[in-house]
């Protein structure tokens, strides 16, 4: 089981990012994770993601289904400058600390775009991701409606992900991982079958 390594030339703005998180977080509650828990929680657990990034060509677009504070998006965002990066949340709280972010950082191939999965247009992307948003049949579901035909979509899961039905019509690629302090981790592969 692989350990997730986050690039050395990321380690200076992903240091950035968790300073304003920090600092945004005193005063909007973003996020109930202990500071000593975020870097391993929101960075290493993005970075498990890096590697499926690498068949993408340039311009592709990936959306990061309820990105929250930014996580994965600015990770995969700040890793691939030349991909547009969707970050996607209905919570316009957290999305205004993204747009900080992308301002700060700064990561200009970062979109936030704001709106519930099922009443916004499709976002056409050619990769999904998402973290601790739904189960793997609520997924599929908002997948179909914004991803392109054929486009995979990666769901950061526990260990348990294999206790979730699959969704009639999809086939469920485990990638295992570990995380140094909080555990074993699957990068769950869904395609349309």
């Amino acid at each position: 089981m692989a350990l997730p390594l986050l690039p050395a030339h990321l380690k200076a703005p992903l240091a950035r990012y968790l300073e304003l998180l920090d600092r945004w977080n005193r005063t909007h509650a973003l996020t109930a994770l202990p500071p000593e828990a975020r870097r391993e929680e929101l960075l290493l657990d993005a970075a498990a993601l890096l590697p499926y990034l690498e068949s993408l060509p340039a311009g592709a677009r990936v959306a990061d289904l309820g990105t929250g504070m930014g996580s994965p998006a600015v990770v995969l965002a700040l890793a691939r400058p030349d991909l547009t990066v969707l970050g996607v949340d209905a919570s316009a709280k957290k999305l205004a600390f993204v747009r900080q972010a992308t301002l700060e950082l700064p990561v200009p191939n970062l979109r936030p775009v704001h709106g519930r999965l099922e009443q916004l247009p499709p976002l056409e992307a050619d990769l999904g991701v998402a973290k601790a948003l739904g189960s793997l049949s609520q997924l599929a579901a908002w997948w179909t409606r914004h991803g392109r035909e054929g486009a995979p979509f990666l769901a950061l899961k526990g260990p348990d992900w294999d206790r979730e039905p699959l969704p009639e019509g999809w086939t469920a690629e485990p990638h295992p991982y570990e995380l140094p302090t909080r555990g074993r981790r699957v990068v769950v592969v869904l395609r349309r079958a």
